[in-house]
């Protein structure tokens, strides 16, 4: 539970920085890397929102770990980055 909710914290503080850009973006005062970084963020968002669609569907104790290693199996990443290990390890590193 510890880690879940670090990990909710770093994608809240990610939004709200991906907000930022943004609103800076409409100002025009936004340079290419903070768009990129705030794209990404969004995609992230994207995916949070996609599992928690699957989250409140029957049998998603069961059907959220096969979907990540299916995910991992394609090559795809399902969860959002904050919930990635590599990602986690690498932040706490900086």
């Amino acid at each position: 539970m510890l880690t879940l909710k670090m990990a909710l914290a770093q994608e809240k503080q990610e939004t709200r920085e991906m907000l930022t850009v943004y609103l800076k973006y409409t100002r025009k005062q936004a340079t290419k890397d903070e768009m990129k970084i705030a794209n990404k963020q969004f995609f992230d968002l994207l995916k949070g929102l996609g599992i928690g669609v699957v989250a409140i569907l029957p049998f998603a104790p069961i059907t959220i770990p096969i979907m990540i290693k299916l995910g991992d199996w394609v090559g795809v990443d399902i969860l959002p980055s904050s919930f990635s290990d590599k990602n986690r390890q690498n932040r706490e590193i900086r």
